[in-house]
Formats: C-alpha cells, sequence, structure tokens
C-alpha cells in the first residue's frame, strides 16, 4: 500500500461520512417532524441518499477494487447533484433570518427549518464536489498504474495505487522496488540464450547505473 494514497482516501472517507452523517441527522428530524404529511418525498430521498453513502462507504473502505469504487463514486456523486438540486429548489434563495419565527412548519417553525435545509444543500453541494474530485484523481491514478505496467490493475486491490508519482503496490516509495532476483518493477528486461538450460536477462539499470545481467535456468523463466 502507498501511504500517501492510502492517508487521502481515509481523509476523503471521514469527510464523506461526516458530512453524510450530518444530513442523515437532519433527514431523520425532519422525518419525526413531517412525516407522513409533509415534505415526505424530499425527507425519504434525504434519508436513502446520505444512508446509502455510508453504507457503501463502509463496505468499499475494507474491500474494494478500482473497478468496484469507480462506479460507486459515480453513482454517488449522481445522487448528491440530485440532493443538492433539489433542496436548492426546495429553499430557493429565502433568507432564513427574514422569516418571522412565529410561523410555523409542522411541528417546526419556518426559521428552523429554513436553516435545517440550508445545511443539507450546503453539505449536499459540497458532497457532489468530493465525489467529482475523488472520481477524476481515482481514474488518473488508475491511468498512471497501467502505464507503468500494472495493466490489471482494475481488479487489484485499490489499497495497490499509488499517488502522484509513486509506483503502485509499494509502500511510501517513488521509485520501484526490487523484486528476488534483482529485477526491478515496471521496468523494461531483455533475455538471450546463455548456457544449455540456461538464459541470459539484461535488465537496464536506474538513474544511470549499469545494467544487470543474470544467468538464470530455463524452468524459471
Amino acid at each position: 500500500m502507498t501511504v500517501q494514497f492510502a492517508n487521502y482516501r481515509l481523509g476523503f472517507y471521514v469527510a464523506v461520512f461526516l458530512l453524510s452523517g450530518t444530513v442523515l441527522g437532519l433527514a431523520a428530524h425532519f422525518a419525526a417532524v413531517f412525516l407522513p404529511g409533509l415534505h415526505h418525498d424530499f425527507t425519504i430521498f434525504a434519508l436513502i441518499v446520505s444512508s446509502l453513502t455510508i453504507l457503501a462507504f463502509l463496505f468499499t473502505l475494507q474491500w474494494a477494487q478500482p473497478r468496484i469504487e469507480v462506479p460507486v463514486l459515480f453513482v454517488l456523486g449522481v445522487l448528491w447533484l440530485a440532493m443538492g438540486a433539489w433542496t436548492t429548489d426546495v429553499v430557493g434563495n429565502r433568507q432564513c433570518d427574514a422569516i418571522d419565527g412565529a410561523t410555523r412548519e409542522g411541528n417546526i417553525s419556518a426559521r428552523q427549518y429554513c436553516y435545517e435545509t440550508k445545511v443539507i444543500q450546503a453539505f449536499s453541494w459540497f458532497l457532489f464536489s468530493l465525489f467529482v474530485i475523488a472520481f477524476t484523481i481515482l481514474l488518473n491514478l488508475i491511468s498512471q498504474a497501467q502505464r507503468l505496467g500494472r495493466y490489471n490493475i482494475w481488479r487489484e486491490p485499490i489499497q495497490e495505487l499509488g499517488w502522484f508519482g509513486e509506483w503502485p503496490g509499494y509502500y511510501n516509495t517513488h521509485q520501484p522496488q526490487h523484486y528476488q532476483g534483482g529485477i526491478p518493477y515496471g521496468m523494461p528486461m531483455q533475455m538471450a540464450p546463455g548456457q544449455p538450460g540456461q538464459t541470459i536477462i539484461v535488465q537496464p539499470g536506474m538513474n544511470g547505473a549499469p545494467a544487470t545481467v543474470q544467468q538464470i535456468p530455463m524452468s524459471t523463466v
């Protein structure tokens, strides 16, 4: 696992958990005071989107591959876009502090309802922005890993991805590590026949170092 990618991904997950949890709490409050009479469609949708986000992230936090996380980020991003647009349609450009405190919205004051809806609106748009950024970064990191030779990275654990400038699959490294036998990951190698039953592997040197020449049995190639 690369440390930078793991830390940034964890930070993204924590932010999404906190923001989604806040929206879920406000939606649950709306459900308690409004359902089933008022704002039922909006309240139920807010409950579904925030709950689905938390459940999906609890699953992908430990078990995820790029081919799973990419569509998850896309779908959740679309849902939060819809949530933000719907909330904007509900609250509009209303100035909450200008609302008469005596005006009621169900069992709560209209001013309190306005403030809480504004919070849902702001958090929904912020979450949508986070998902767009995460989706874009993830696609770029997958493309980088494929350029570095990890052609099956879509099916590998997502922790194998490296951050920008890092090699995938290695712990906090900016250059490829060496496998046993001195063959660096992702570097091209050339093979030539050697003694009977053996072959010679010529591995280009890194950072100007001389090439590495190895003679190994044919059965291991």
